[in-house]
C-alpha cells in the first residue's frame, strides 16, 4: 500500500530551503557567485542598464537590500554603477566583462541544479509545484508582515 505523502507543507519548505542555500553555498565557496547576487545577473542579463530599485523589485528586495547587494557587486567587479542621465537621484546598474562571464558560469550552474530539482518529476508535476510555489506569493504579498 502506498504511502501518504508528507503534508507539512511549511516544514518541507523551510528544510528544502536550508539544504538549498547549503548547497548553493557550497558552490560559492569553489569560485562561483552567491544566489543573490546570481539573481541581479539574471535581472541584468535580461536588461542591462535597469533602475535600482527596479532590479531590487524584481528581487523582492528593499532599497537597503539592493543598495548592499550592489555595493558588494561593484567591489567585486561584476557590475558597474551609474547615475541615471534623466534622472541624477536614480542610479542604474550594468553588467561589466566578468559580470556578462559570472553570468554565463551561473546560467550553466542554474540549469544543471534545475535538472537535479526536476528529476524523476513529470513536467505536470513540476507545474504543479511551480504554481504552488508562486500562488505562496500571492497569497502573502510582500510587505503584509512589515
Amino acid at each position: 500500500m502506498r504511502q501518504k505523502p508528507d503534508r507539512r507543507l511549511i516544514f518541507l519548505l523551510n528544510v528544502a530551503q536550508r539544504r538549498l542555500q547549503r548547497f548553493i553555498a557550497a558552490q560559492t565557496k569553489e569560485g562561483g557567485v552567491t544566489s543573490a547576487q546570481s539573481g541581479l545577473l539574471f535581472v541584468l542579463g535580461r536588461r542591462d542598464g535597469v533602475l535600482m530599485g527596479e532590479a531590487g523589485a524584481a528581487l523582492d528586495l528593499g532599497m537597503p537590500g539592493i543598495s548592499g547587494l550592489a555595493e558588494r557587486m561593484v567591489e567585486a567587479g561584476l557590475i558597474e554603477k551609474r547615475a541615471d542621465p534623466d534622472d541624477g537621484r536614480a542610479w542604474r546598474l550594468w553588467l561589466t566583462a566578468a559580470g556578462r562571464k559570472a553570468l554565463a558560469r551561473t546560467k550553466a550552474r542554474v540549469g544543471e541544479l534545475n535538472a537535479r530539482l526536476t528529476e524523476g518529476f513529470s513536467d505536470a508535476e513540476i507545474d504543479a509545484v511551480s504554481r504552488w510555489l508562486a500562488s505562496v506569493q500571492s497569497k502573502f504579498p510582500k510587505g503584509e508582515d512589515e
